[in-house]
């Protein structure tokens, strides 16, 4: 199989992970900006809201290659939230346990970036 056939077999899940790379980038740096000027979780918590926004607009139109519907854009926010549980869980133990605030983070960005894919595949943007 050429490099190009494995690329479209697996373009969905490449851009995926591009793009959740990106919402990473996006959720981490917003999250370090806001931590210097208030709690560790009211940082994490905004920068996981507009990183989510990031995520959709993305998601629908490069990664699964759907229109902005209010039905999906429900859908992906409430699993969304669902998985800020996940994300703030995370942190608060963490942060329990003493580990590094920005350390914390990306060890549960990869979490819920798992998470987040298999409830958008299934869920989501399932094709009917």
């Amino acid at each position: 199989m050429s490099i190009r056939q494995l690329l479209i077999k697996y373009r969905e899940i490449i851009a995926y992970g591009f793009f959740g790379v990106c919402t990473v980038i996006v959720n981490t740096l917003i999250y370090y900006i806001l931590a210097h000027s208030m709690s560790d979780m009211l940082a994490n918590t905004i920068a996981f809201f507009l990183a989510v926004q990031f995520a959709y607009m993305t998601n629908t139109k490069f990664v699964f290659q759907q229109t902005y519907t209010k039905e999906n854009f429900l859908k992906f926010w409430s699993m969304r939230i669902g998985t800020l549980l996940i994300d703030n869980g995370g942190m608060w133990l963490l942060l329990l346990l003493s580990c590094n605030n920005l350390i914390a983070k990306c060890v549960v960005n990869v979490i819920v970036i798992i998470v987040n894919y298999i409830c958008s595949k299934f869920i989501v943007f399932c094709k009917k």
